[in-house]
């Protein structure tokens, strides 16, 4: 059998915790941030887990 390929546009995004789940960066972070307010730039730097209807989907884009 041939290797499963890993999406690699996934691969930069999501990164797997020690315990398995995953971790993504928040969005929103980019450009046009002086309207933003400054609480909800520094709130915006914390990465998060993805959501539970999104892990199985991810973990399949993810085998490794």
């Amino acid at each position: 059998m041939p290797k499963m390929k890993t999406r690699r546009s996934a691969a930069k995004r999501f990164r797997k915790t020690a315990t398995g789940k995953i971790k993504r960066n928040k969005a929103y972070k980019t450009h046009i941030l002086n309207k933003m307010s400054p609480k909800r730039s520094r709130q915006l730097r914390k990465a998060t887990l993805i959501s539970k209807g999104d892990h199985k989907r991810v973990m399949r884009m993810l085998p490794y």
